[in-house]
Order: C-alpha cells, then sequence, then structure tokens
C-alpha cells in the first residue's frame, strides 16, 4: 500500500480513540497532494468529526481552521485542540451543512473528508452552498466512500442486501463514481476539476477501521458494524474512496 508519511506520525492509539471511519489522516493526506495549502490560510474543515483532520491541517500546513461537525460538541473538540497543542489555529463549530454562519467567499479552502456525501449529493449544495463558501481562486477537495463505476443493471448480487436493508438508512444511496462526482460539480462551471480519482488500495485502507468497529461499536455505541461483511461481499471491486478536487472559477 503507498506510505503516507504524514499520517503515520500521528500516534495510532489517538487516532482510533477519535476516528469515525477509515483513517481520515490517510484519507486527507492523499488529498492534500492535490492541494496547494500555504500558512495561514483561511480552511474550512466541513463534517470534522472529532477534529483529527483540523489537527493535521494546522500541524502540517500552518492554516488557520475552522472545524465544522454537526455531531460532535464543540467543546470537546476544543479540549482536543487545547492538548494537540493546536487551539490557536483551530477553531470549533457546530452547525448543520445546509445553515453553516460563514459568509461567502470567506475561505481559502473548503475540504470535506468523510462526510460530503451525506449531504452534497443533492444537485442544489455544491452550487447554492459549498462553492459559495469559498473565494474565487479558492480551492475545494472531498474524499468520499463511493464506486468504482455506476450499477447499470441493478445492484451486483452478492452485495444487494446492503443497498436494501433497512438499517441502511439511504446511506449507500449516495455512493457513486468519481465519474458521477465529477459531472455534478463541473456541469455547473463554477469550479475547474482538478483531480478526481479512485484512491489505490482503498479497501486496504478503509479495513483497519472495519475491523475496529467490528469489534469495539458494540463496545461503545451499543451498534453492530458490517463494515468487514460489506468489504469483502465486494468481490468484484466495486467499493472505492474517492477524491475530488477544484479551484473556484474568478468571474
Amino acid at each position: 500500500m503507498k506510505k503516507y508519511p504524514m499520517a503515520e506520525k500521528y500516534d495510532q492509539k489517538w487516532v482510533e480513540e477519535n476516528w469515525m471511519g477509515p483513517n481520515p489522516l490517510i484519507l486527507l493526506e492523499e488529498l492534500c497532494g492535490n492541494l496547494k495549502l500555504t500558512p495561514n490560510m483561511k480552511v474550512l474543515d466541513m463534517g470534522c468529526g472529532k477534529g483529527l483532520t483540523s489537527v493535521f491541517l494546522a500541524k502540517e500546513f500552518g492554516v488557520t481552521v475552522f472545524a465544522n461537525d454537526l455531531w460532535i460538541d464543540p467543546s470537546e473538540n476544543l479540549e482536543r485542540f487545547e492538548a494537540a497543542g493546536v487551539s490557536d489555529k483551530v477553531f470549533p463549530v457546530r452547525a448543520e451543512a445546509h445553515a453553516l454562519p460563514f459568509a461567502n467567499n470567506f475561505f481559502d479552502a473548503v475540504i470535506s473528508i468523510d462526510s460530503y456525501h451525506y449531504y452534497g449529493a443533492c444537485e442544489m449544495y455544491f452550487p447554492c452552498v459549498f462553492s459559495r463558501l469559498v473565494k474565487p481562486g479558492g480551492q475545494l477537495g472531498i474524499v468520499n466512500p463511493g464506486l468504482t463505476e455506476e450499477f447499470e443493471n441493478g445492484y451486483p448480487p452478492n452485495m444487494k442486501s446492503f443497498w436494501l436493508k433497512p438499517s441502511a438508512e439511504g446511506e449507500l444511496f449516495s455512493f457513486h463514481s468519481a465519474a458521477w462526482w465529477r459531472n455534478l460539480w463541473e456541469k455547473t462551471e463554477i469550479a475547474e476539476i482538478t483531480s478526481s480519482y479512485n484512491i489505490p488500495d482503498s479497501k486496504e485502507i478503509w479495513y483497519p477501521w472495519a475491523y475496529w468497529a467490528q469489534k469495539n461499536f458494540k463496545i461503545k455505541f451499543g451498534l453492530e458494524s458490517d463494515d468487514v461483511e460489506f468489504l469483502e461481499a465486494d468481490t468484484e471491486n466495486k467499493i472505492a474512496l474517492i477524491v475530488m478536487t477544484a479551484v473556484k472559477r474568478s468571474k
């Protein structure tokens, strides 16, 4: 598997105490290889979870981060930022993705790691919300779980049950291919796409989280995780982790 030297510097125990999906530092390092971040830029970290990605952005690139998440208490995130020594660079925010308390054109970059698919698959979200947050010439970047290609003839038989079971709550219906996501943004003519691809070894990145969740979800949250079964059922390698970046066009 590809090496991620910046992500590997961080204590794995700290990561596992705070991750909410496949290692977000690896996903962010992959994304940042397609961005140009410089010190003191203002960056929005959308769906930051427990703030691992926000800490990474501040430490590795010296940017000022607004760490937004709907589900995590910002006071808890502040404690993590203070413990990591970045509370002067990272500011916790709690806001719903469609009701963000930021001015248009405020940010130099807006990124989202493993959360954009929950709210951004709607046709209106990119032109009406996400793209407005970043200034002309600013950068946008996302990493999503998705598909290597769209399903043209229904769900693969060996994976159909994961899409149709009641507990899925619709999450998998926002899994799409890199080409689908590219078209969603590109057709608005608001931004120029600078990268759009499947991360190599996506499932190898995903599996450590899946095994951890299989072991710990019941203990920590009273929930069952079926990520291991989901990945193992993907015998045709239809599942991927997708990177997309863009630069907002000047008017």
